[in-house]
């Protein structure tokens, strides 16, 4: 005798402050991470192998360990997505032992709970359930949120078996973080991809928008830690490019600002794989505008330097005549320089500029986790300490930085 099939209740959890274990680390719970983290959760990772989204993805504890039973203690939600069904099976049966509710991602109907195709717009989030049919339900979420967005239902993946299927490799800017500001196009490509190769600033909730057959590749560069090396992402684009996937390269901001995006279209292009670039909002610019720092205004800057702070000053590789950008007196954003923000200002103020211009470090520019720091040049440094600052930030030095409403 067969059980009655019973319908999900979707539900919407309070869960900021409150602690959810994630069993597992790898292109699932990357896919997943971003959303949930918006929550507010305090979010505990276990697996003894992450990938460098999942290592450095802010705000989250990581135990490289095994599970073992008694790590549910305390949670209030649990997620069991390993590769072992057997792990993922021991995850669920101490949840109901404790009452908690647990998705299990390689075989959803064994958990207590499922998660909705997720869609957010204008302070709107919208959940779809299709009795376990995810093709379905990742198919009417993107409708859905084309339709919140305006742009009909013609970009929201229902008709991509009208239209031609793309080919090649798709370099697309996901622009600054927050998913509402990839482009039009960007988002439409990405709709059709079959192989996503994603970079650590590619806006995560994206990821989640995924369907459920699309291959998620973490080509992500952690900050002075792992990263994937670049020979490696080309690879893998011209691999699944000439397999007969459609593959979309999804940056963080634009893909030819600091982001190595021509490097990887000179190797499909080498390989006669074809390549359409998809410009992104820059962070650069983007950060510091949804911090209430333009980077001109009228009659206190004519100049702007997008400078990037991967190498040091005095390092024999740096090709930035930091005497000249010291010598300005317009706006100077840096990219990447948190760890060696001291080193820059110094080098700026050897240059000649001022030690009392101001300085604004913008933390996860446009989401909600932005964070503004102000200061002045010479107290940068002990400020960014101060604020314990992390990745990703931007660096606006300059009059504009003093600016208010």
């Amino acid at each position: 005798m067969t059980e009655p099939r019973s319908d999900h209740y979707l539900v919407g959890l309070a869960l900021r402050g409150r602690r959810v274990v994630v069993v597992g680390g790898g292109s699932v719970v990357a896919r997943r991470l971003a959303v949930l983290a918006a929550s507010g959760a305090d979010i505990h990772i276990i697996s003894p192998e992450v990938t460098p989204t999942v290592e450095s993805f802010p705000g989250v504890t990581v135990h490289r360990r095994r599970y073992a039973e008694g790590d549910l203690d305390g949670a209030w939600y649990a997620i069991a997505a390993t590769d072992d069904p057997a792990v993922n099976a021991q995850v669920v049966a101490e949840a109901d032992g404790r009452r908690i509710f647990c998705v299990r991602t390689d075989l959803a109907a064994e958990g207590s709970a499922v998660t909705p195709a997720t869609v957010r717009h204008d302070g709107l989030t919208v959940g779809v359930l299709a009795s376990g049919d995810h093709r379905r339900s990742a198919a009417v979420r993107s409708a859905i949120g084309a339709a919140l967005a305006g742009d009909g239902l013609a970009d929201a993946g229902l008709t991509d078996a009208a239209e031609p299927h793309p080919a090649g490799v798709a370099l697309v800017g996901g622009g600054p973080g927050d998913p509402d500001l990839i482009t039009v196009r960007g988002r439409r490509l990405l709709s059709q991809a079959d192989v996503v190769v994603a970079d650590r600033l590619a806006p995560g909730e994206l990821l989640d928008r995924l369907g459920p057959s699309v291959e998620l590749i973490d080509a992500a560069k952690v900050p002075y830690g792992r990263a994937m090396a670049q020979q490696a992402i080309n690879d893998v684009l011209i691999d699944r490019a000439k397999a007969g996937k459609f593959v979309v390269r999804l940056k963080g901001g634009d893909p030819f600002v600091y982001g190595r995006g021509f490097e990887e279209v000179q190797a499909c292009a080498e390989a006669g794989i074809p390549v359409t670039v998809v410009p992104g909002i820059s962070s650069a610019i983007a950060a510091p505008a949804a911090a209430d720092v333009p980077v001109t205004h009228r009659g206190v800057t004519h100049e702007v330097v997008i400078v990037s702070g991967h190498v040091a000053p005095d390092h024999p590789d740096s090709l930035v005549d930091w005497d000249a950008i010291g010598r300005m007196s317009g706006t100077v954003v840096l990219m990447m320089a948190v760890a060696r923000i001291e080193k820059f200002a110094d080098a700026l103020m050897a240059g000649g500029r001022a030690a009392d211009t101001p300085v604004a470090i913008i933390e996860n520019g446009t989401l909600p986790t932005q964070r503004v720091t102000r200061t002045t040049l010479a107290a940068a440094a002990d400020a960014a300490e101060q604020a314990q600052v992390q990745p990703p930030a931007i660096v606006v030095i300059g009059p504009v930085a003093g600016l208010r409403r």
